[in-house]
């Protein structure tokens, strides 16, 4: 019954159901799915917290001794089990031999996040040496943008979307006054539709064609983080390139999420931080991607010692002799404490291919939203039920693993009753849950159990 993660989501749970004879919302469906997920041994490779250990839980309310619920990953990835050996390593490592760490042991300071970058690369669908890892995702973005953010009097304008994420838009404003010109004029936001929450593919790429001419660079993201809206990247760089921009993508909520072919796709740069979905930890090291077109010709304004030839590096002639393409825009090396726990997580990718987690996630996500319809859709019988609209798109090919729920009530009471009950998810005020579940570690049982407890958070909620 393999083959069953190949149906719609619906067609799925209408077979499973008729197999074992049992409602369509029965548990027996999701314990079904996870029975036959060939990635389900995944999850034991992380650390899922227990219920009793979550600091809002209502201990009289639920069972403290079971693992919570965790759909969160949106916002920060589970712990790798294998995070706290490796940083025990390199703790140890510093009390014995202290600085001959820098180059003996199974990861050299001086050059450990190297020996990760291509499981990285093969993650966002790039090639080797079109990968760095390396500071935090918006120092990364300003580094990029100084370098592919060339305005003129003619061409100066930056396509974003109105909503982008705070950083990305703080970052573009203070890019265009960096250059002389003022964000009123150069910063051209796309918004949705009258009555629509997501931006039409359509609609971006008409504004490119129609105003292409004067945009410099186009700068969106790969998921929107409010939304989970997943937006078709090949198309938007296809049409960017086709009038003269350079197109880039912050791929934060799409990297681990979304499969990626940034190579394939001539995207001109990317960048992304790593505690989302690759499992590393608050603040953990961020990735950047340039094309390897660009390797030759895009220089990095700021140079860094890092930047230069690990051949030549240690010489010290303050010659430099910089690195092609991205590697040439480090700066200076990477703490490697912040190198093991993506080490950790990276390891888990590698045991699977990102199609075969996408192929999971599109069942996982459209069995949340099967659900969240069966038992949420607005009932005019029952005008006083609560009722659930979903933000994201329903097309899997616009959408990564996260669902973005808007209810017809206040959230926040109904968002402490979750917690109470042991779920990990996230509220943006006022009517907005977002709920991922990751196919890296998260089960068909973690959604029907969330659905579950979300009817008991409702009905404590208005009590």
């Amino acid at each position: 019954m393999d083959d069953i993660f190949d149906l719609s989501p619906t067609a799925a749970v209408k077979r499973v159901s008729s197999l074992l004879d049992c409602s369509l919302t029965s548990e027996k469906v999701a314990d079904y799915f996870d029975k036959h997920d060939k990635l389900r041994h995944l999850r034991e490779n992380f650390l899922v917290p227990k219920i009793a250990d979550l600091p809002p839980t209502d201990l009289s309310l639920v069972d403290g001794s079971q693992e919570c619920i965790y759909l969160c990953g949106n916002s920060l990835g589970l712990q790798p089990k294998n995070a706290r050996k490796y940083l025990e390593e390199e703790l140890d490592n510093w009390a014995k031999i202290a600085i001959h760490g820098h180059t003996v042991g199974s990861r050299p300071w001086a050059w450990a996040e190297n020996n990760i970058e291509d499981s990285m690369a093969n993650i966002v669908g790039a090639k080797s040496g079109e990968v760095a890892l390396m500071n935090g995702l918006t120092v990364n973005l300003h580094l990029l943008m100084l370098s592919f953010y060339k305005p003129t009097p003619t061409r100066h304008k930056i396509l974003l979307e109105s909503k982008a994420f705070p950083s990305d838009h703080y970052a573009i404003e203070s890019q265009i006054r960096l250059r002389g010109f003022e964000p009123e004029s150069s910063m051209l936001m796309l918004s949705p539709r009258p009555g629509e929450d997501t931006l039409r593919t359509e609609d971006i790429l008409d504004a490119i064609e129609k105003e292409g001419d004067i945009i410099a660079m186009v700068m969106l993201p790969g998921v929107q983080y409010y939304t989970g809206q997943l937006f078709d990247m090949d198309a938007i760089t296809k049409a960017g390139h086709k009038k003269g921009c350079f197109v880039g993508f912050d791929c934060a909520h799409a990297v681990g999420n979304a499969d990626l072919k940034l190579h394939d796709w001539d995207v001109d740069f990317a960048c992304w931080c790593s505690y989302k979905y690759l499992n590393s930890g608050a603040g953990g090291l961020a990735g950047a991607f340039i094309h390897e077109k660009h390797k030759d010709t895009i220089k990095p304004a700021l140079l860094g010692w890092w930047g230069h030839d690990l051949a030549t590096r240690f010489r010290m002639t303050n010659m430099m002799e910089l690195q092609p393409g991205v590697s040439g825009f480090r700066l200076s090396n990477q703490p490697i404490l912040l190198v093991c726990p993506l080490q950790a997580s990276l390891e888990v990718f590698n045991k699977a291919s990102m199609q075969s987690l996408r192929r999971k996630s599109v069942l996982l996500t459209g069995y949340l939203e099967y659900l969240i319809k069966e038992y949420y859709t607005e009932d005019p019988a029952q005008p006083h039920k609560a009722y659930v609209q979903i933000l994201t798109p329903s097309d899997p090919q616009q959408r990564g693993c996260q669902l973005s729920l808007s209810f017809s009530i206040p959230i926040r009471r109904v968002f402490q009753e979750l917690e109470k009950r042991g779920v990990a998810c996230d509220m943006r005020e006022p009517s907005v849950l977002r709920v991922a579940p990751v196919p890296l570690y998260n089960s068909f049982r973690d959604v029907h159990r969330f659905i579950e407890t979300l009817g008991k958070a409702l009905t404590a909620s208005r009590s």
